[in-house]
């Protein structure tokens, strides 16, 4: 940095160099603000088109003035598509070129600009604290709510809430780091969380559930928020995916950190499952899990020493990649059927 130094001819055509793309994307960004409009797709629409110019030469071997002319096409397309959105149909420009959102991320003077009635809300639904057997986390749930959310909110857009880590789960209390809530409890937590930010615009709701008790509480829910014109739905876990269940299954039964569960982990998070603890725990029942084979019989519950409710031994993670992705491909459908949901 010295003056003798420094303010040379090279350097400053290295630093021009280096800068050349942010420059860029300064003069792009200056376009739209300077017509009181803001693009959001410039960030990461700059990423998008190097990595297919650097694809369309490489794996494809076209030429470079020919790619220059395909991405230039394409990001002409996009920019056309975003003008009709917020020209056209009148949607706020930082809402059109957003994309998803985690609103968490965002200070409230952003996030009043983006919740309106078009929006799409999903609330993300999974316990941080409930047994899954000896091979799982207690907070398995939540890590397949954060997985599902990211990668739900990549492919379709919607505002994300951060997860609800408790609700209903009354069938797991007998093993130690195991929580839950009262049903009405749970019931009233996500009406009371939708109402509040209902009341700055929204009224599409998607809570991405990844329980199977909280559907008990999740229904009476959405009854009583279809009650104030606020449309709510929610993932039903044991239906979402079940075709591709149905051809990857080989264990006689069970539901819980079980073949099923447990494939989907290692498809999900391999690095938290502990299969040489994997057990196949699988006695047929109609209550809650209980360790105790007497109160099993005497109160009608379903026996498990290890908590698994099935037979994790058989899990695989090639078995977890066809549910895992089944299952995305629902909850992005149903998201998007309740996008059209005419509203009360």
């Amino acid at each position: 940095m010295l003056p003798t130094t420094f303010p040379t001819l090279l350097n400053l055509r290295s630093i021009i160099s280096d800068k050349a793309i942010i420059a860029l994307l300064s003069l792009a960004a200056m376009i739209p603000m300077a017509a009181g409009r803001i693009d959001l797709t410039v960030g990461y629409g700059i990423v998008l088109w190097h990595i297919l110019a650097i694809s369309l030469q490489t794996i494809f071997g076209l030429p470079w003035p020919l790619v220059v002319l395909i991405v230039l096409a394409l990001g002409g397309l996009t920019g056309f598509l975003d003008s009709l959105l917020v020209e056209v149909a009148k949607i706020d420009s930082f809402i059109a070129t957003s994309g998803s959102i985690r609103i968490e991320t965002l200070p409230w003077t952003d996030a009043v600009r983006l919740l309106d009635t078009s929006v799409v809300v999903m609330i993300p639904l999974g316990a941080q604290s409930k047994e899954h057997g000896p091979h799982l986390p207690l907070n398995n749930d939540w890590l397949l709510a954060e997985y599902f959310a990211k990668h739900v909110a990549a492919a379709t857009r919607v505002i994300v809430y951060p997860t609800v880590n408790y609700s209903f789960y009354p069938a797991f209390v007998e093993y130690p780091g195991s929580t839950t809530l009262r049903m009405e409890t749970a019931r009233d937590l996500i009406v009371d969380i939708v109402r509040s930010i209902a009341r700055h615009g929204p009224r599409r709701f998607y809570v991405l559930n990844t329980g199977v008790s909280t559907l008990r509480a999740l229904a009476p829910a959405r009854d009583s928020l279809a009650a104030s014109g606020i449309v709510m739905q929610y993932t039903d876990i044991l239906n979402i995916g079940k075709d591709a269940e149905a051809k990857v299954r080989k264990q006689a039964g069970g539901t819980h950190a079980d073949e099923l569960e447990t494939s989907m982990m290692l498809y999900m998070h391999p690095a938290v499952v502990q299969m040489q603890k994997a057990r196949d725990d699988y006695h047929p029942g109609a209550g809650g899990l209980t360790r105790d084979s007497a109160t099993a019989v005497r109160e009608g519950k379903t026996w498990s020493v290890s908590g698994t409710y099935g037979n994790a031994t058989l899990a695989t993670r090639a078995k977890g990649k066809v549910i895992v992705e089944a299952q995305i491909r629902g909850m992005i459908a149903e998201i998007e059927r309740l996008r059209k949901v005419a509203l009360p």
